[in-house]
């Protein structure tokens, strides 16, 4: 009996099911002991009950303004159709970056690439700063989609050059700056482009050599579209539910004092 009661030191998952279950019970159970006490068994669960499932709904309409508490899949980068990686600038339009094929047929790699960056721009895509944090979120995804999904580069061996972004308005608005009501997102685009680097030798006892881009090889984009995510959906859930107990219940409770009065009208 000893061994087992020690062996939950070492099972945390089941620890913190004991741990919810006590706090719960002793939480909901003083609670519903103190009312039924004092209005008996029935209408004190009737009571707990609602004020529990009214707590709940206000905590999750705080939740669900503020994007905290129990939150669903936060927004993230995810490779997009029909085609993720585009080994030649000259046809991002397959991949519907760009209208029209870009000619740079006969053009060295790095000028291939400034010309296929002026395309871009020209195209309505804006190039994000380094300081940008947009930036590092979307090389981040484009590292799991190069070095995991496709396996084409391993770290180390790329980097990324440039990031362009488009898209992503949100509507409807008043006007220019009232966009209280905008709850609508336009599909939100990034291409992030990969310069392969030249391999370099490392040397035992010696500093990291310099990373130098292989301007004999061709860029690749990465082109992902943004998945908005799901951040406050269990909030809206789990206070949609709490608020149909709610108000059931206090139904319930003033049917039951309507009934209380008409009876006792009738005793008098």
């Amino acid at each position: 009996m000893l061994s087992a009661i020690l062996s939950l030191a070492w099972e945390p998952e089941i620890r913190g099911w004991i741990i919810v279950v006590i706090s719960v019970a002793a939480l909901m159970g003083s609670s519903y002991l103190l009312v039924g006490t004092n209005v008996g068994a029935r209408l004190g669960f009737l009571i707990s009950i609602a004020a529990l499932s009214g707590w709940m709904m206000s905590m999750c309409i705080i939740w669900a303004i503020y994007g905290i508490g129990l939150k669903g899949p936060d927004p993230t980068w995810k490779p997009a159709a029909p085609i993720t990686i585009v080994r030649d600038g000259a046809q991002l339009n397959v991949a519907n970056v760009v209208d029209s094929p870009i000619d740079i047929k006969g053009l060295a790699p790095e000028a291939a690439a400034a010309k296929v960056s002026d395309s871009l721009v020209a195209n309505g895509w804006e190039i994000l700063a380094e300081s940008d944090p947009g930036r590092g979120q979307a090389v981040a995804s484009a590292d799991e989609i190069i070095q995991v999904e496709a396996e084409e580069f391993a770290a180390g061996e790329y980097e990324a050059v440039n990031v362009y972004d488009k898209g992503g308005e949100r509507y409807p608005k008043l006007g220019e700056s009232i966009d209280f009501i905008a709850f609508k997102h336009k599909p939100h685009y990034a291409v992030v482009e990969i310069a392969p680097l030249v391999t370099q030798r490392s040397e035992p006892g010696r500093a990291p050599a310099r990373a130098q881009v292989d301007t004999t090889q061709p860029h690749r984009y990465v082109v992902m579209i943004r998945d908005l995510g799901a951040r406050r959906r269990p909030a809206f859930l789990i206070g949609s539910g709490s608020g149909l107990i709610f108000f059931l219940l206090c139904w319930l409770l003033h049917r039951r004092e309507t009934y209380l009065r008409k009876n006792l009208a009738l005793k008098a």
